[in-house]
Order: structure tokens, then sequence, then C-alpha cells
């Protein structure tokens, strides 16, 4: 079964899938958010994710990109004892290096989602390759749902999905491409 199918009905998964799963973003802290969140589902549900956001986002500064990057070892030792989010050293102290990264890119493109778009279109694996070079902890999973959770790759929706349109009238950076399709199911 598909998320466009399951997600609908359910108390978590239905808003995330109705009005933020594909829908292009622009906003640093969101992205920073969505980020993070892929790298912490990485061995779980996101369901797990889902229910713990909150959580994430008071104990990551509602992710404010250049507060995390800020972090230090106080900070640190802070998330790692925090019962309300996953408390894994490599994904808290990729989400504090990755802030960090995005505050550099800002002098060579001036936010993220410019730096995203700087290298938009580039198929599945050359992203996965651009984010290994440049993130700590994306893998071609974590790269993957990042990209099709903010509209970058196409997929995130079936076309027959009410969600779709909605989506489709937000024209995503994967609908700018001539010819792109949404991936099959």
């Amino acid at each position: 079964m598909s998320y466009c199918t399951l997600a609908p009905d359910h108390p978590q998964h239905g808003p995330y899938h109705a009005e933020e799963y594909g829908f292009p973003i622009t906003d640093e802290s969101a992205l920073f958010e969505r980020l993070v969140l892929e790298m912490n589902q990485a061995g779980l549900s996101w369901l797990t994710i889902l229910k713990k956001r909150a959580n994430f986002r008071a104990a990551y500064d509602e992710f404010v990109v250049d507060r995390v990057a800020n972090y230090g070892a106080a900070e640190r030792a802070r998330l790692l004892a925090d019962p309300g989010i996953i408390r894994n050293r490599l994904k808290v102290d990729a989400a504090i290096a990755n802030a960090r990264r995005i505050v550099a890119l800002r002098a060579s493109h001036g936010s993220f989602a410019a730096w995203l778009d700087s290298h938009h279109p580039l198929a599945k694996p050359a992203w996965v390759k651009l984010f290994k070079q440049t993130f700590n902890f994306t893998g071609g999973e974590i790269t993957g749902e990042f990209l099709l959770s903010t509209g970058y790759l196409p997929g995130a929706h079936e076309v027959s999905c009410p969600v779709y349109k909605k989506i489709a009238r937000l024209k995503p950076p994967w609908m700018r491409i001539p010819g792109a399709r949404p991936r099959a199911r």
C-alpha cells in the first residue's frame, strides 16, 4: 500500500501527508528540520519521528540554523540526555555539523534553498553523492526522502491523490523539469 492510501485517516501521518509531504520548502529552518528529522528516522519508523516532532523542535531551538550551528559541548550533552528525542550520538553530532555546513553554504549560495536550487535537477544517485560530500549522516534513503518530501524529487504522492493536485499548483522543483513524471508506484 502507498503512503497516499495509508496516511489520510491517521492522526499523525494524515496531516503530514496532506499539508507537508512533497510540498516545496524554501524556509531554511523548515528545510533544516526536515533534514534532521529524516536523519533521525534512519532505523526507526516515520511515525516515531512524527510523534517526537514537537520535542525535536524544542530541543533544537525550533531548528534555527545559526543557533544549532553554535552548539557546543553543553548543548550536545543536553541533546544526548533528552528522552524526548532520538539520543543517538552520531545523529546529534551530524545535526550540529550540518547546521554549520548550511551556515557555510550561505557564503557561496546565499541559503540552503538556493544551494539546492543551484544543483537541481539531478538524478537521485547524483543527489546522494552530493549530499554525502556536503553533509554528515546522509545516505541514499535519507537523501532520497529529504528530496522527495521537499519537492525536489517526484513521487511523494500518487497522481490520483488529491494532495498531488495541491502540490502541482505550487510547481515544486521536480515539476519544473520538462517531461518530469512522478515515479511509478
